[in-house]
């Protein structure tokens, strides 16, 4: 039988249960039972059935179509969120729509609206720092559009995955501590961004648990891309007493300042050790092989994209997700090579 000429009815009659059964199996509603639901599955798969979008459509006032909005930096970052956020939207038969925005456009929030109603959008997921956008977030409220945000600022968190940050960077700097490193650098994120905060937190409470004194000096702000690591590493090495470490806000920043350090004439970690934070391909991607903190990118487009769906199909059902963190330590981290340097 033709995939095309597959319809619900044939799937019915091979799986022995009614359309609406499996109109409930294929939309992912509750109230089905696990026996139910695999034989479904397993008479979509034997006929290769593909419900069409417009059937779908017409079925309901769904449009099957999500949008994700973005305005970040990081390439990496973004690539391993959307691609959770497929896995996501394949599974339940969504279609995902990506929009590059900018969030100092003034336009930001009509643009977003005439997106929402040209589109006949279901839902959408944000991205930081967009997550954290108050008119933004106060528009989709008044619009009653349901959405889900990666890594929201604690205030926004409705629907969505966050990771503990702050709690992860204490950990890289304990990492550091341990290695002898004492005069420790910190370059930021883009201030819009919740994870700026966080991690810049994380760093400050880190110093302070081990006893270390807090120098603003050592701090440097970026953007979370890889020129802004770079040029921000520049200025630290500039300074009279260079830092025997630095912790970079995230990886493509200090992707950067590895680069930076070579340039010099100087080594990592021989002579300067370098950490960053997502773990992302760049982190084993250059050399030497980044330590860094691994949050799961992918797993948490996925699940905040999970989330969404949920509460599309059944309103006040989604939730935030906690996803725990690991410290990936690689070459670019080694103890101070002397006793003097730290």
């Amino acid at each position: 039988m033709k995939a095309s000429r597959v319809r619900i009815e044939d799937v019915a009659e091979q799986a022995g249960v009614s359309m609406k059964t499996v109109s409930r199996v294929l939309n992912h509603e509750p109230n089905v039972s696990e026996s139910t639901r695999k034989l479904v599955e397993a008479a979509v798969e034997k006929l290769r059935y593909r419900p069409l979008p417009s059937a779908r459509i017409l079925a309901g006032s769904r449009s099957y179509l999500v949008a994700m909005l973005f305005d970040n930096p990081s390439s990496n970052y973004l690539m391993e969120i959307q691609m959770g956020v497929l896995d996501a939207c394949r599974d339940r038969h969504y279609n995902l729509m990506l929009a590059p925005l900018t969030l100092a456009d003034r336009g930001l929030v009509s643009k977003v609206e005439s997106l929402i109603l040209q589109s006949q959008l279901d839902g959408l997921l944000l991205t930081p720092p967009l997550t954290d956008d108050p008119a933004l977030l106060k528009r989709l409220v008044e619009l009653e559009v349901p959405w889900s945000s990666v890594s929201a600022k604690e205030q926004n968190r409705k629907i969505g995955v966050v990771v503990d940050e702050f709690g992860a960077v204490c950990a890289m700097m304990k990492h550091l501590v341990s290695l002898g490193h004492h005069r420790i650098a910190h370059i930021s994120g883009h201030p819009a961004h919740g994870a700026t905060g966080w991690r810049l937190a994380g760093y400050k409470e880190g110093l302070k648990r081990a006893g270390l004194r807090f120098d603003a000096s050592l701090v440097v702000a970026g953007e979370f891309s890889y020129d802004s690591g770079y040029a921000a590493a520049n200025r630290l090495l500039d300074l009279k007493r260079r830092p025997t470490a630095i912790f970079a806000a995230n990886d493509d920043m200090a992707a950067g300042v590895i680069c930076a350090i070579r340039e010099r004439g100087l080594s990592v970690p021989e002579d300067i050790s370098v950490c960053g934070f997502d773990d992302t391909p760049i982190a084993h991607q250059i050399y030497p092989a980044l330590t860094t903190v691994r949050q799961p990118t992918r797993e948490m487009g996925r699940l905040a994209a999970l989330e969404l769906l949920n509460e599309i199909r059944e309103p006040a059902s989604g939730s935030v997700v906690d996803v725990p963190y690991t410290l990936q330590l690689r070459r670019s981290t080694a103890a101070v090579a002397t006793a003097g340097n730290g």
